[in-house]
Parts: structure tokens; C-alpha cells; sequence
């Protein structure tokens, strides 16, 4: 088959099939891939995305599901199905239209790179959540047909065994999120209500600094039903308020406004979109050191990064020092989607060299089909 015209490339991004893209709330996945695939448009490649739901991108768009199956989230059948729809999907695609490379989101999409390896396309896997346990057993079982790429340095210091093409931050387009200078008197926890994102250290130190606490996010599996439970809800005062979870404009709304967010997580977040989120709509962050957090978020210019539970209150107190337009700035030059796409760009094409370097004979074959 013919190369895309000028260089471009041809390029197949594999979504999980639980959410809209972009989604209407939750999906922080699916918030990267529509940025992504906006990008990558714009840049003149020729982008189809395969998921389920309704795409609000620029991308071309393969649904393999009648609709997205957020209601089965964490359910193991749905994710089998997935890899073998998309697995199809990406088969036919290559067959009429052409494709250069195979970009997967999400969690057994992997198991299809070694397919893929016969067809020519090289596989690159962005790895969006913990690299210990059963997904670094995945990775590792497959490392002759993957090629990964981190969304933080932290992320790849943690695994450095498995086979990464490459880092690339997460980001946004910066004109979605809007920017408030003058704040309220309240702070934001917005998040997953789990104890690894630590809402409740967030209640201890709003109630040391005296300052009302807005909690917004999902609960609704169990385990975040009996964590809200056992430590949110008793923690709660008439200050507080439980937002629920809130949807992609009210999400808006409540970074905009909030004095500064609270982000004291509890376990190594290799990125965290909120934070970003956060600053491009000019709202200083006070998080715990871990993950990703002094990658993204400049202490004493964009935010505050604490060492210990017991140093947020005082964050607080400090945190209008921070200059709003300084946190929309940091966005703006370096989690931006051009920049995004760019290192996506950077990732297929090295992706695409090292196939064709351990099948030259078979990926030149593909290529001419």
C-alpha cells in the first residue's frame, strides 16, 4: 500500500470502550486521546479512532460497540471483547484504507501486537496507569512487539525493564479551559474517591486551615463507596460540601473558581490530568510529593508540594502567593497539544523503525500490499 501523502502517517488509535470521546465526565484517557486525535489531525495525518460511544473529534471514527459500556467498567468480559473487536477492526482498516501504526489506550489491546508484527504495523502502547503488578507481567510477556511510552519520567524510573520508546507528558488544548484571576474561598478536591487519592487528608487540612472544602468525583464502585464510608463522610462538617460527580462543564467551573486545588495522593500517579486542568484554569496546586507531581507542577510558581499530610494546612494559608496567570503559562508552553502530538509523532516513527528492523522482509511486504 502507498505511504500517506507528505511524509504523514496512517494511524489507528485503539480507545476503551466505557467512555464518549471526549467524555462528558469521567475519562481521563479519553480527555488525552480526543486532544491527541485533534492534534494529529491538524498536523496532517490521517487518524481513525476505534472505541465505542460518540467521537467529538476531528478523527475518523470506528464504533465497535453499539454504544460505550461505562456501566461495565472494571468488568473483565468487556475488555476481552474489546481486544478482539478492535482487533478486527484494525485488520480491515489496514486491508482498504492502509495503516502505518497501531496507537493503544487501553488494557488488553497489547495482546494484539504480536498480530499486527504480520501485518507490518508496529504497536505503541501509552501506559496509562501503574507499571508494577499484572500489567508489567503483560508488558514483559510481550516486549518483542510493544513499544511503550511513559506519560512521565517518574512513570519509566519505576520499570526501567520494559521496552519504552519513549516519554510523552499528557496535555490539553489550553482554549477549552477557562481562566479565573479572582477566586472564592474555597478549595477543590476533585478525584476518584479511593484512598490512594487521599480526599481525606484533603477534609484534615481544609478543616486545619479553615477553609471550606468542595469534593467532587466517582464514587461508584464498591470500593469507593466503603472508603467514602469509613473516612470521607465522618470527616465531613457543615463547611464541606459533597459535589458528586461532576460533569466536563461543570468540572470547569469548579477549578475555575476554587482558591487552589488539593491534590495529596497517596501512591505513585504516574501523571494526573487534573493538575493540569487545575492550572490552566489559573488555580494554584497544593499536593503531597509523588508521582508525577514536581514534574508538572512548579513549586512556589504554579503550586506548593508538600512532604508530609501535616504541612498542607499551612500550604493553604500560603497559596495566594501564587500568581494565577503563572499556572495558565506553564500549560500553555508545556502541556499543550501540539506538543502532545509532536512527541506521539517522535514515538510512531522510532516505532516503526524497530519493526521494520526485526522483520525488514515482512513489514516491506505489508508496505507495498
Amino acid at each position: 500500500m502507498d505511504s500517506a501523502p507528505d511524509g504523514n502517517l496512517r494511524i489507528a488509535l485503539v480507545v476503551p470502550p466505557y467512555f464518549d470521546i471526549p467524555p462528558r465526565a469521567y475519562g481521563g484517557v479519553e480527555a488525552v486521546v480526543a486532544d491527541l486525535a485533534n492534534a494529529l489531525v491538524e498536523h496532517g495525518h490521517q487518524v481513525t479512532m476505534i472505541g465505542a460511544g460518540t467521537n467529538g473529534t476531528k478523527a475518523d471514527f470506528l464504533a465497535v460497540w453499539p454504544e460505550a459500556v461505562a456501566g461495565r467498567l472494571g468488568e473483565a468480559f468487556p475488555e476481552i471483547a474489546h481486544t478482539s473487536l478492535a482487533r478486527q477492526a484494525v485488520a480491515e482498516l489496514h486491508a482498504t484504507d492502509g495503516l502505518d501504526v497501531v496507537h493503544d489506550h487501553t488494557g488488553g489491546g497489547p495482546l494484539n501486537a504480536p498480530f499486527f508484527a504480520t501485518l507490518g504495523l508496529a504497536t505503541v502502547v501509552t501506559v496509562h496507569g501503574p507499571v508494577n503488578g499484572d500489567l508489567g507481567l503483560l508488558y514483559k510477556s510481550l516486549r518483542d512487539h510493544i513499544q511503550l511510552v511513559a506519560i512521565s519520567h517518574r512513570q519509566r524510573e519505576l520499570a526501567p525493564g520494559l521496552p519504552w520508546i519513549g516519554t510523552v507528558h499528557n496535555a490539553l488544548s489550553i482554549h477549552d479551559w477557562p481562566y479565573q484571576e479572582r477566586k472564592e474561598d474555597y478549595a477543590l478536591f476533585l478525584g476518584r474517591f479511593h484512598q490512594d487519592k487521599g480526599a481525606h487528608l484533603a477534609l484534615d487540612a481544609a478543616h486545619a486551615a479553615g477553609i471550606p472544602l468542595v469534593l467532587a468525583g466517582k464514587c461508584a464502585e464498591p470500593v469507593e463507596k466503603e472508603y467514602f464510608d469509613r473516612e470521607i463522610q465522618p470527616r465531613m462538617t457543615s463547611s464541606d460540601h459533597f459535589y458528586g460527580m461532576a460533569n466536563a462543564e461543570e468540572k470547569r467551573i469548579l477549578l475555575a473558581a476554587a482558591k487552589c486545588l488539593l491534590f495529596p495522593i497517596q501512591w505513585e500517579e504516574p501523571f494526573g490530568m487534573v493538575l493540569i486542568e487545575a492550572m490552566a484554569c489559573g488555580t494554584p496546586v497544593i499536593a503531597l510529593r509523588g508521582g508525577a507531581v514536581s514534574e508538572i507542577v512548579g513549586h512556589g510558581e504554579t503550586g506548593l508540594i508538600c512532604d508530609h499530610p501535616h504541612e498542607l494546612a499551612e500550604a493553604i494559608r500560603q497559596v495566594h502567593q501564587i500568581n494565577p496567570a503563572a499556572c495558565r503559562r506553564r500549560v500553555t508552553l508545556r502541556f499543550n497539544a501540539d506538543r502532545l502530538a509532536s512527541g506521539y509523532e517522535n514515538a510512531y516513527r522510532a516505532a516503526m523503525a524497530q519493526t521494520l528492523a526485526k522483520k525488514p522482509g515482512l513489514s516491506a511486504l505489508a508496505m507495498q500490499q
